[in-house]
């Protein structure tokens, strides 16, 4: 019962560090926290999901609480389906984009919303608890039923308004996760031509060389194609990256800056990791940047706070909290499209609207990855590079928030620089704290 909830959910290597009875544990231990009621459960296509929705569903079903399974649905599909039919909570079993061997569980309220840190802290601490034992009507329902996800599909389908995908020729890749099922029909329905790779799931091959974190495939099919665009998702769906028809990666900053020009905007939120070229674009026309920390919760929570309309990372992970709590690859997508669609301009040209600073991420792995920033040896490096840095470039030191890494980034002018001060960075974590 070691695990925590990080910055999204519980994570770890399936059914040894995150096992069966750590999620039936988490079942009774959600059901009591947020008062029974209807749970609805979906999770991405890695093997592993089958064996711990089991266990999750068992732990609900324990205390009463009743289940709506929805199968292999996006991670935003969950948070739809929850806010719309008055669920307690949605539940979605994934790991989003990390290897196929980890999973995580992580819970949306009934607005939608990933659960705020104080009730995930009591949910931990529920963990511990004695529980009651509720016999013949008392034990919870479990009901199988996909058919909410096609409302979900239709949400999505109307956020176009009058604008069609008519002419368009995309190229998709799915990761082989949640977006596979889903992301086809959708776009073709939409009047797109379609070309599909990595969407034939088979519970291994999960983000195995494919999808949003390696999308030098699709830029290069994209590009082959003659395609319009090509859009690659994460293993659950709920980021996506893009390729103009030269084979240029259009990442989360190219899709804030453009939604920022297109809708004319006051602001939009960002992360620290947001590239320093962004900042400028923003700049030039009169956008305000706000930063938050890395993680979509923490996005949320600063566009709440400012009341900006559109906010995300890097990663692609992008909010429209007028549409959608939940980030959601297939709406940014859509919305992307969109603006090509009604601007009548590429997303080539979009791509030129911004010109980035030379970044370079090096990710360290680590014994822990608490209490860096403590070490004497990392703290000097640090602020060694800073001080060479001041003016031209950045540089970002953070642990990840759901493995044992330490993510150094920097930017720098050049690219021989950028790499030179990243790599001697990483060079002392990994010397006192590598794994």
């Amino acid at each position: 019962m070691a695990l925590k909830f990080g910055t999204d959910g519980v994570r770890g290597i399936a059914n040894t560090e995150l096992t069966p009875e750590f999620a039936l544990a988490l079942g009774r231990a959600a059901a009591q926290s947020l008062g029974g009621g209807r749970f609805v459960i979906g999770r991405d296509p890695r093997r592993s999901g089958d064996l711990l929705e089991a266990a999750l569903t068992a732990g609900l079903l324990s205390q009463g609480a009743d289940v709506l399974s929805l199968g292999v649905v996006p991670t935003p599909g969950v948070s739809f389906v929850a806010r719309t039919t008055g669920a307690s909570a949605g539940v979605v079993i994934s790991a989003s984009h990390n290897p196929m061997q980890d999973n995580g569980i992580k819970f949306f309220g009934p607005d939608g919303k990933k659960l705020p840190d104080a009730t995930e802290a009591q949910i931990q601490a529920a963990l511990s608890n004695e529980f009651s034992r509720p016999a013949g009507p008392g034990v919870g329902r479990l009901t199988h039923n996909s058919g909410p996800v096609d409302n979900y599909a239709d949400f999505l389908a109307a956020t176009l308004g009058e604008t069609t995908l008519a002419g368009l020729k995309l190229v998709i890749d799915g990761a082989n996760g949640a977006a596979s099922y889903l992301a086809r029909p959708l776009l073709e329905r939409l009047g797109a031509e379609v070309v599909a790779i990595h969407c034939e799931p088979d519970g291994v091959n999960i983000n195995e060389g494919c999808g949003s974190t390696h999308p030098e495939e699709l830029a290069a099919r994209t590009k082959a194609e003659g395609a319009d665009a090509g859009l690659a998702f994460d293993g659950d769906a709920d980021r996506v990256i893009l390729a103009d028809r030269h084979g240029r990666i259009f990442d989360g900053d190219r899709i804030l800056l453009t939604g920022a020009l297109w809708w004319k905007l006051d602001s939009v939120v960002g992360t620290v990791m947001s590239n320093m070229g962004l900042e400028l674009a923003l700049q030039a026309a009169q956008v305000r940047l706000e930063r938050a920390s890395v993680g979509d919760r923490y996005v949320a929570e600063l566009l709440e706070s400012t009341r900006a309309r559109l906010g995300g990372e890097q990663s692609g992970h992008i909010l429209f909290p007028e549409l959608s709590p939940a980030g959601d690859g297939l709406l940014t997508a859509l919305q992307i499209l969109k603006i090509v669609q009604d601007s009548g301009r590429d997303l080539a040209t979009w791509y030129d609207n911004m010109t980035t600073l030379p970044q370079k991420l090096v990710n360290v792995a680590v014994r822990e990855r608490d209490g860096w920033e403590a070490d004497p040896a990392i703290t000097a490096a640090i602020a060694e590079t800073e001080k060479a840095l001041a003016g031209r470039g950045r540089l970002l030191v953070r642990a990840s928030g759901t493995e044992k890494l330490i993510r150094v980034m920097a930017e720098a002018p050049t690219e021989t620089e950028v790499a030179q001060v990243c790599d001697q960075v990483a060079a002392v974590i990994r010397e006192v704290r590598g794994a």
